[in-house]
């Protein structure tokens, strides 16, 4: 236990260390400062594949799945991948959020801090359940491969610019439980006006935000327990990944619109993780072979949308 313990502590150093030292004042994130941060959260990533590499090895943590040291590390980088790969869509939806509710960008950082928070401790108990579910009911993983296709498949027909906070069931909600107002102090999540205390519009994107990356998550935690059902890879694959969520949001929030090809390679994962999930017990892949197409699946997507940019009227 001392090693979940030990990695929850680091994360919290983390957290600390972003929210009170590096960006103790609101301010704008410019796209230098993302790109910087989001290669310092890759790195540590990357780099905590030799940890796993070690805890293996070792015979420091379980192995109920009884996987190799080198083995470990490629469903680890494959698990972060795939998340990683997911959050893109969450990206998109995030900036739609912002704008919806009209959030300062200076303010934005802080909202996603508090989000990513919460993102943690849902997915935490996310992962607790679905790994239980998976090793006591093997027929459970068929579920999670066929709601991953369909979610492929709605992906595939959706139109993610149709998304409409204001219209959602999540703010209707908060409007009936708490009084909101369209007035900001600050960073401040809740401001008294008149002797009452209502909600910013800060807060309600919180929420928002909140309840749609429960929602993603349904889907990045079944895709990445078709990699493995480890509890401490698929953690700290997903919680890792959620951690440099916030800096890749500011570098690519703006480029998104570039990369309209993108949508589809996140569908081809989900595609290959939900047959993959299917097909488990009756045909093993190597783990470089997901790897492989997870890689080739966004490297295509994003050639194609350099290779082939949308047209403007102009054209």
């Amino acid at each position: 236990m001392w090693i979940w313990g030990s990695f929850i502590f680091l994360i919290i150093i983390f957290l600390a260390l972003d929210l009170g030292v590096f960006n103790r004042k609101d301010h704008v994130i410019r796209t230098r400062e993302a790109a910087i941060w989001t290669s310092v959260w890759v790195s540590v990533a990357m780099g905590f594949s030799g940890v796993i590499y070690w805890l293996f090895q070792s015979g420091l943590i379980e192995n109920p799945t009884g996987l190799t040291p080198g083995n470990a590390v490629l469903k680890y980088i494959t698990g972060y991948l795939i998340e990683l790969s997911l959050s893109i869509d969450n990206v998109f939806v995030i900036a739609v959020i912002f704008s919806s509710f009209a959030i300062p960008a200076k303010y934005q950082h802080r909202v996603l801090f508090w989000g990513i928070l919460g993102a943690i401790v849902f997915r935490a108990i996310m992962i607790v359940f679905g790994v239980a579910l998976i090793n006591k009911f093997e027929w459970i993983i068929y579920v999670f491969g066929v709601f991953l296709l369909y979610t492929a498949y709605k992906m595939l027909k959706s139109d993610a610019e149709d998304y409409k906070p204001k219209e959602s069931f999540v703010f209707k909600q908060v409007k009936k439980i708490y009084p909101l107002t369209t007035a900001m102090d600050g960073h401040k999540f809740f401001i008294r006006r008149m002797g009452i205390k209502a909600a910013t519009p800060l807060f309600v994107a919180l929420i928002v935000i909140e309840l749609t990356d429960i929602l993603f998550a349904l889907d990045s935690i079944p895709a990445i327990l078709a990699i493995t059902s480890d509890p401490f890879i698929v953690f700290s694959s997903n919680i890792l990944a959620i951690l440099g969520l916030r800096s890749m949001y500011f570098l690519i929030s703006r480029m998104l619109a570039k990369f309209r090809y993108i949508h589809y390679s996140l569908v081809v994962i989900l595609a290959f993780v939900g047959l993959k999930m299917l097909f488990s017990h009756f045909l093993h892949l190597e783990e470089w072979v997901s790897l492989t197409v997870i890689l080739v699946a966004l490297l295509g997507g994003i050639a194609a949308s350099l290779l082939k940019p949308e047209k403007t009227e102009l054209d």
